[in-house]
This record gives structure tokens, C-alpha cells and sequence, in this order.
């Protein structure tokens, strides 16, 4: 389980310190992501590094992103982590934009390297205006 969290922390401050490049080295060739930004699902790790420039342009002002309520089980070579995820960007004037999001991750074994292969990010949405909740607090 140290190792695995060891990947989560090192990913995790790879998106804060927006490092493409280390970001994707914990991905798996084959990642699939379900992301709550713009796209329903990604397939591929050269996709999804699309993707996240994407979601780097949209933080011009600096990334947030926190893992809070890690939950980790594994057996074998695989791994399901859940967490709240407190993420957004520092606007203009140190100002945060920022919200609280579910996250699920998959991790497998590669080659004894623990790499992502399925990562799904969504925020609660309220179902009579479509519109989703960014202020829900754990």
C-alpha cells in the first residue's frame, strides 16, 4: 500500500508543479479516463495528455490540487483508490477557484511499476437546473 500512495503523492504533485511529462509517466499505455472536464471519456495515454494540457491552459494562474480521505485497497496487481479531491486554480489577485470532486482510481502492476489505468473525477450535480455543485463540502 506504501507504494501506491507513494505513486498517488508523486502524481499528485506532478499536476500541482504542471509537469506534463511526469504527470503521464503514471499512466498506463492503455489509461481510460472518465474526466469531469469537458469530455465524457478519453482512451490512450497520447489522448489524455492532450487532455491535460487542456486542463492546464484553463489554470493559467496555478494548479490546486489535494487528496484528501485516501482509501486504498489492493491485491495482487491491482489496486481501486478512492478519494475527495479538493482541485481547482489560483485566479487573478491569489484568488481560488476551486471545488470539491469524487475521484476513483485504478492502478496495475506494469512491469513492477504501479501505473494508472482508469482514473474517473465527477462533482455532484444538482438534477432539477443541470448545473453541477462545486460548494458541496465533505
Amino acid at each position: 500500500m506504501n507504494a501506491i500512495k507513494a505513486v498517488l503523492e508523486s502524481w499528485q504533485q506532478s499536476v500541482v508543479d504542471e509537469d506534463l511529462e511526469k504527470i503521464m509517466s503514471h499512466y498506463s499505455e492503455n489509461v481510460v479516463s472518465f474526466d469531469a472536464v469537458k469530455v465524457l471519456h478519453i482512451v490512450g495515454k497520447a489522448n489524455y495528455a492532450e487532455h491535460w494540457k487542456y486542463c492546464m491552459q484553463l489554470c493559467g494562474g496555478g494548479i490546486i490540487f489535494e487528496i484528501h480521505q485516501l482509501n486504498i485497497q489492493s491485491s495482487g496487481e491491482l489496486a481501486f483508490c478512492h478519494y475527495l479531491s479538493r482541485c481547482g486554480s489560483v485566479q487573478d489577485f491569489g484568488n481560488e477557484n476551486v471545488g470539491w470532486m469524487r475521484a476513483t482510481v485504478c492502478l496495475r502492476q506494469e512491469k513492477n511499476e504501479w501505473k494508472i489505468v482508469h482514473e474517473h473525477f465527477s462533482s455532484p450535480f444538482d438534477p432539477e437546473s443541470g448545473k453541477a455543485i462545486f460548494d458541496a463540502q465533505p
